[in-house]
């Protein structure tokens, strides 16, 4: 088989966050698959890097009270930390805020420009005047205009499902600063993306894609494809646009030359040549595998841009699906958005890492991870099936025989048949069925255990523990064993090293299938693996909700949750202008239910009525107070109260609290909600 040479990228994890579970579902994927290329004796590098551009960055730099350089140098090493721990071993992982990608990205636009597929036009953007700057989609919160929904974002509601555009949103206001945003022009730079509808059509059915995937994609094509805008306006961080001051590059311009500039950075440490891998008509290959969500940047900007630009698109893209837990969708407040770091707090990384292989196909579907299956799983399969078959063999040849294999074996058919699958799994694993791979595999653990059950070696090293049918039966096992893990290396490549040292013999590479170990002394056995234990699975799930918690406690909905100390705190806040205090719109409001919080120490959850608006439609909003010490839930119905009414939405651990509802007090029983007089209405402004 001719070596082959290729590249190999997984999606940019965004610098602005933990690596989760949801990214080593991909990361782990990638890796398998790479490290089958390499053990085939292929020239595989796998790249990839943090995606350190965005306002998203900006802005969270700027409430650390950090550079965002610092904070991407921070997230990054704390990436590579995690991906090392699950044992990702990129060749390169490295920045989308890099010098190399600054060259790349600019040489490329240029390009784009030179071929007259970037223009150039002035829109209208919502813009927030305050923090000043224009606000994307996911910055906007209002009412959606079709079903009246409160709190929905720019681009489309929650509750009804319709999408609209940001200025359609009744009473918009900016998520950043609580302003109302107004309606401004700017000049913006677009790709011609629909240039490439053809190029594109005939490209995404090139077998190049997942039909399913393909099949999406033709939809899209079969409309009319919009121009990509693929400016922002300053603030903003990341690459200014050659000659164009206060313009930047959108974060998905860069982010995919990211890969180009990762490799590009492995290149000038080592001999490889970048122009072997990106030049059109080049004897390589090149793979990318992301998630389903992100798959219109890659399999029609990106492939349409490097068109444009004179580079090679590639080979193949793998979309994979979301990872779900228990069924259901990856949640903070049911502890199963589970953090990488966190998981190895209390497991092996290479229980994941089988337990994604055994259920991960070529598919686009998403991919549950039922924790109580994940634990039988493991388990059973790799304890009690594979580190079985050695722990049951290996003490007869190490006190029978001094750790001496036998020269002949025993059952040298069961062998063959196991040597006989490596051309069926090696194609499951090419083509990314690794749970077709696993199923082959352990079936063949099956048989290897039911030879060593019919052998009986512990009856026979009663009578006879030197007797060289036993030396033959445990050295036929340990040879099944040794073949096991050749099969399983790309999945579990701590495990299969320490099997390596054991069995006293050089790395594993996938042709060492071919050979067995004939009269070959091996180490004394030590446990490769033990089992997952529920109590730490249950663990890591209270450790994710606490987590979850603890953030919740640091996003006050009201005075009143803030902590006693701070209540008696005699100390007077700094002065504000008059204007400042003008801001709020204090409103009578009517408590038309109050109840307690599952869970929370301190709160209540009052639903409060605010009267009409100027259209007769009833205003009623959802406030958590920390006032529970204090009340009764059913004291409290009915009760008129004075409500902070234009408070940004704060999201709690137990949801939305719309507002602040006015309270004094030293704490515990001592707290009075401010109570205006019975002649005030709901709705009435406080002045």
């Amino acid at each position: 088989m001719k070596p082959r040479k290729m590249l190999v990228t997984s999606a940019l994890p965004y610098a602005n966050g933990a690596i989760h579970l949801g990214h080593m579902l991909e990361a782990i994927q990638t890796d398998i698959w790479v490290r089958l290329q390499k053990l085939r004796g292929h020239d595989c590098v796998y790249v990839c890097a943090d995606d350190a551009h965005g306002t998203a960055i900006m802005l969270s730099a700027e409430k650390k009270g950090i550079t965002p350089e610092q904070l991407v140098d921070a997230i990054n090493a704390e990436h590579q930390r995690d991906y090392h721990d699950f044992h990702i071993r990129f060749d390169n992982f490295y920045s989308t805020h890099s010098e190399e990608n600054r060259l790349l990205s600019e040489q490329i636009y240029q390009a784009l420009d030179r071929n007259g597929h970037i223009n150039r036009r002035s829109i209208k953007q919502l813009f927030d005047p305050e923090k000043q700057l224009f606000l994307a989609d996911r910055y906007i919160k209002g009412t959606c205009p079709k079903c009246k929904t409160e709190d929905q974002y720019g681009d489309n509601c929650e509750a009804c499902g319709s999408t609209y555009s940001p200025s359609d949103l009744i009473n918009p206001r900016s998520t950043i600063s609580g302003a109302i945003p107004i309606e401004k022009q700017s000049e913006h730079f677009f790709f011609a993306l629909p240039q490439f509808r053809d190029m594109l059509r005939t490209w995404t059915r090139s077998g190049t894609l997942q039909e399913a995937v393909a099949n999406k994609l033709s939809e899209w094509l079969d409309d009319e494809l919009q121009e990509w805008d693929i400016s922002r306006d300053a603030p903003y961080f990341g690459f200014e646009i050659p000659g164009a001051p206060g313009k930047y590059f959108y974060v998905w311009v860069d982010a995919p030359i990211g890969y180009m500039a990762s490799f590009k950075n492995f290149c000038d440490r080592t001999d490889y040549n970048f122009a072997d891998y990106w030049s059109p008509g080049a004897d390589t290959e090149l793979y990318h595998f992301i998630g389903k969500d992100i798959v219109n940047f890659h399999t029609l900007f990106w492939p349409a841009m490097l068109t444009s630009a004179g580079l090679r698109t590639p080979t193949a893209v793998y979309v994979h699906g979301f990872l779900t837990v228990d069924g259901t969708k990856m949640s903070k407040s049911r502890g199963t958005f589970i953090n990488a770091r966190t998981y190895l707090q209390y497991l092996n990384p290479e229980y994941l890492r089988y337990y994604l292989a055994a259920k991960l196909g070529a598919g686009i579907d998403d991919l549950d991870m039922n924790l109580e299956d994940f634990a039988q799983r493991v388990n059973s399969d790799l304890v009690g099936k594979v580190v079985n078959i050695a722990s049951r063999c290996a003490s007869f040849i190490s006190k029978g025989f001094n750790g001496r294999l036998a020269a002949e074996l025993d059952n040298p058919e069961l062998l063959a048949e196991m040597q006989n699958a490596a051309g069926e799994i090696a194609e499951y694993f090419e083509q990314r069925e690794y749970s077709k791979a696993i199923r082959l595999v352990m079936a063949l653990a099956d048989r290897a255990n039911q030879y060593i059950n019919d052998k009986q070696p512990w009856v026979i090293a009663k009578t006879d523990p030197q007797s060289l049918q036993l030396q033959q039966i445990c050295s036929t096992g340990l040879n099944a064993f040794r073949l096991l893990l050749c099969y399983l290396k790309p999945v579990l490549p701590e495990m299969t090293a320490q099997a390596e040292t054991f069995l006293n013999i050089q790395p594993l590479l996938w042709n060492d299938i071919d050979s067995l170990l004939l009269d070959h002394t091996i180490n004394n056995f030590k446990p490769l693996l033990t089992r997952v234990e529920t109590d730490k699975v249950q663990a890591m799930i209270d450790t994710t909700k606490a987590e979850f918690a603890a953030q919740q406690e640091m996003i006050p909905a009201a005075a009143t949750d803030q902590p006693k100390a701070a209540v008696n705190n005699p100390v007077i806040e700094p002065e504000i202008e008059f204007a400042d205090f003008a801001k709020i719109d204090l409103r009578v409001a009517r408590i038309l239910n109050a109840e307690h919080v599952e869970g929370a120490d301190k709160l209540l959850r009052l639903t409060l009525d605010l009267g009409a608006d100027p259209a007769g439609v009833p205003r009623t909003r959802t406030v958590f107070s920390g006032i529970k010490s204090a009340y009764e839930p059913a004291a409290l119905i009915g009760k008129l109260t004075v409500i902070v009414a234009n408070l940004q939405p704060r999201k709690m651990k137990f949801g939305m609290s719309e507002g602040m509802v006015l309270a004094a007090g030293p704490g515990g029983k001592e707290i009075w909600l401010l109570e205006p007089h019975h002649g005030t209405q709901p709705g009435m402004r406080i002045t």
